[in-house]
């Protein structure tokens, strides 16, 4: 339990960030506590990495990406008749997992990079995977551009994305969150990342995504989300919420000055919601689709229906009681 223990505090940390590179975190944790397990046991097997599952899922509610990884991996363990047959469809499971999550990230590069025109000035937020893939290709590919890239307060996330773009030669603006309206009329295109698309085609990500995505809005700008299909939320079928993860104030104001201020509380939302009208397109590894089809994705790509959540709706109530 030690790998998985020490890759969630490392997730909790934000150690590991990035909705993605955490789905593959859990993934490769679930795949070494399984190995490291003996199997003989079903019923212990079972057991033990369903708590391995909880400890990692628990780690950041916000992130879909994480608790998708973690179901796909763990329903390898579903029909299995013995521990080993668990164990060994856990690890290929895993395997799989990681091995298409890289590979979703080059699909939507070059999918993302078509929407890309030589000469456009880009602006992003936050260091998303995905949304630098698509920059990085249509920089590689000969297109002229350039980007503004934000601070991302409270934890500097945009230090990474700016060394990144410096790093492959792109001309690179670092502006402070507040200066986006500012700007924005200087900007031809916004590519963000997510960690959550809804049902209804909203989009969750890094706070200060809305206000980006508003004033792309109020300015007519084209708003492209990077996003794998595993970030799509199927729980949000049945109208549940996700929830906003809330960091420490102590990323925000130093426990030396807080002190200092009885009366002031600090608010530290990790993530806030883009409504689905802010966006123009969501690209994906299956293709581009605007964001009312996000349902497709649920359906098609993740394999759930409003009928598997009734059945599960019903068992959790049955369960309750």
């Amino acid at each position: 339990m030690m790998l998985v223990t020490e890759t969630a505090e490392k997730i909790k940390r934000m150690e590991i960030r990035g909705a993605g590179r955490i789905a593959r975190a859990a993934a490769q944790a679930l795949r070494d506590h399984a190995q490291a397990l003996p199997a003989q046991d079903l019923a212990l097997f079972r057991s033990e990495m369903q708590k391995a599952a909880g400890i990692l899922v628990a780690t950041r509610p916000t992130a879909v990406s994480l608790p998708n990884a973690v179901h796909i991996v763990i329903a390898g363990m579903e029909g299995a008749d013995s521990a080993g047959m668990a164990q060994e469809n856990v690890i290929k499971r895993a395997d799989e997992f990681i091995a298409s999550s890289l590979h979703a990230i080059e699909e939507i590069a070059g999918i993302g990079a078509r929407h890309i025109s030589d000469g456009d000035t880009i602006l992003t937020h936050c260091n998303s995977e995905a949304a630098l893939a698509c920059i990085l290709k249509a920089h590689t590919a000969g297109k002229e551009i350039e980007v503004f890239a934000t601070e991302v307060r409270p934890r500097n996330q945009g230090l990474v994305t700016i060394r990144t773009l410096n790093d492959a030669g792109i001309k690179t603006n670092f502006i402070v969150d507040s200066a986006v309206r500012s700007f924005m009329n200087d900007i031809d295109l916004v590519i963000v990342g997510a960690d959550a698309v809804t049902v209804n085609g909203a989009v969750v990500n890094k706070i200060g995504t809305s206000q980006v995505a508003h004033s792309a809005h109020e300015a007519r700008v084209n708003v492209v989300v990077a996003a794998e299909t595993y970030k799509f939320a199927p729980r949000t079928i049945i109208g549940e919420m996700i929830e906003i993860e809330e960091r420490p104030a102590q990323e925000v104001l130093p426990d030396e000055i807080a002190r200092t201020l009885p009366h002031v509380t600090v608010r530290n939302p990790g993530f806030d919601v883009t409504p689905a009208e802010y966006i123009d397109v969501i690209v994906t590894e299956a293709g581009a689709i605007p964001p009312q089809m996000a349902y497709v994705i649920i359906r098609e790509y993740l394999g759930w229906g409003i009928e598997e959540f009734h059945k599960t709706f019903e068992i959790n109530t049955r369960h309750d009681e």
